[in-house]
């Protein structure tokens, strides 16, 4: 019978998604060996939100982390999540430092690289494909899933023949909503494997309920490869449980490497994380819950979250139904872009203006325009010709590549704005892709460091 095997995702996507990345290196490194010892295809353990919250809020260099976790687990893939040439932000970079940013990422101890783009436009994936291979890590090439009058399976079918193409090892599906069917699971993981002679990986989230039908579909139809969360951890907008899935995909005949002593000590393990968060309120229970609003509005869970905390800031809650309508309104007027980071927040934002205003596209945010100046790439419909001219009046469209645009120098710019702050590229690059951020992370780091040497100090004067 079929193996499947485990992409194990409390360390960045399940944390991400539950406790908004706010798990620290130092709350999770005890179980690191154990994770290790498991069995999993690979670890889910960095990009996403994780890169910017650990110089926000964790006090902690990112890379720091990432060569911890490589020490400590030396036996597991690790992997990471690339938003093509967003990289971990919400802006395009330069190829140049998309580039630099690749292999830092992999001399840094990444093995995997899942590399997807806010669009599904393949030019914004291209140059990270082409390093990650090059630097000799895997390229796991991405299709946002969504569904759409223009998102068809001959579209997907397309996307991954040309991912294939670029030469990446694996093809992931990536449902960051939890909107995908178990219906649509079948014959979209049918349909890749009927097209590419590829490993195809599966990704969704528990937000609709739907995900372990879906997992058991996927895996009918020759998914190799899902990703789940220990269970304390799993559920709501976290990804289904582990050791359910392990359990029944095992009786139902398929082969399983993980292995039960590892997980039953991880479940045993984050059972203490999870009731510290939500001791201190970091973790809501909302999250862990089943909500179908995203069945009818294609809105995913963290999106819908947003737009309430926009309207409260704004003491407009109850205009909540309207942007709810209006949300999808927005999205086909600019093409029907994935929700996903960082379109999700554009059109939320967006569609919260156009209810507030009681006039659509009144106020339009820089974000809206650039994209539709095409800033974030090819959009897989036309943007609305009407609603684009209004918006950028006079301002023509960029034609090609945005990167093609953008200076070269911008690694030897920031480097020199550093100049002795940065110790290493990597202290360049994570300036690079938040630089106040980063500025505020590497003070911190200079006072502790001065705080620990004055106290050896006193301690060898004494």
């Amino acid at each position: 019978m079929k193996k499947v095997q485990f992409t194990e995702t409390v360390l960045r996507d399940a944390s991400q998604s539950l406790v908004a990345t706010r798990m620290s290196y130092a709350q999770f490194e005890p179980i690191l060996k154990t994770i290790d010892q498991a069995g999993y295809y690979s670890a889910e353990c960095w990009g996403g939100a994780t890169f910017d919250v650990c110089l926000r809020y964790l006090n902690e260099d990112p890379w720091e982390r990432l060569r911890r976790i490589r020490a400590a687990m030396p036996n597991t893939k690790l992997q990471m999540l690339l938003r093509g040439q967003n990289i971990l932000g919400y802006k395009h970079y330069s190829d140049d430092i998309v580039r630099r940013f690749v292999r830092a990422s992999v001399r840094n101890g990444i093995d995997i690289i899942r590399i997807f783009d806010a669009l599904n436009d393949v030019d914004n994936l291209k140059v990270a494909i082409e390093e990650t291979v090059k630097s000799g890590a895997m390229a796991s090439g991405t299709i946002s899933y969504t569904t759409s009058p223009v998102h068809t399976l001959e579209k997907y079918v397309q996307m991954v023949k040309e991912l294939r193409a670029m030469g990446v090892a694996t093809i992931c599906i990536k449902d960051m909503a939890g909107i995908l069917s178990p219906k649509q699971a079948y014959d979209l993981v049918s349909a890749i494997k009927d097209a590419v002679d590829l490993p195809v990986v599966v990704h969704t989230h528990s937000t609709t309920g739907l995900a372990f039908m879906t997992y058991l579909k996927a895996i009918e139809a020759g998914a190799d490869v899902i990703d789940t969360a220990i269970s304390p951890m799993s559920g709501g907008t976290s990804q289904p449980a582990t050791e359910t899935l392990h359990f029944a995909l095992r009786e139902l005949g398929y082969e399983s490497d993980l292995n039960d002593d590892c997980l039953l000590k991880m479940a045993d393990f984050f059972k203490g994380i999870r009731a510290g968060f939500l001791a201190d309120g970091t973790l809501n229970p909302i999250s862990m819950a089943t909500d179908t609003q995203c069945l009818t509005y294609q809105i995913p869970g963290g999106m819908l979250s947003n737009l309430l905390s926009q309207l409260k800031a704004l003491n407009a809650l109850d205009k909540f139904d309207e942007a709810l309508l209006e949300t999808p309104k927005v999205r086909r007027d600019m093409g029907y872009p994935p929700l996903v980071t960082p379109t999700s927040q554009i059109i939320g934002t967006q569609a919260v203006q156009n209810v507030l205003a009681g006039e659509r596209y009144k106020n339009v945010g820089a974000e809206l325009r650039a994209y539709c100046r095409g800033e974030y790439g090819k959009t897989p419909a036309p943007i609305d010709p009407e609603i684009r001219a209004r918006i950028l009046g006079d301002e023509k469209p960029i034609e090609g590549r945005y990167a093609d645009t953008l200076p070269a120098d911008v690694y030897e710019k920031a480097a020199a704005e550093l100049g002795d702050t940065a110790r290493c590229e990597e202290d360049v690059l994570s300036y690079i892709a938040f630089p106040q951020v980063a500025e505020k992370f590497f003070a911190e780091r200079k006072a502790r460091e001065e705080r620990v040497c004055r106290y050896s100090i006193e301690a060898m004067e004494e």
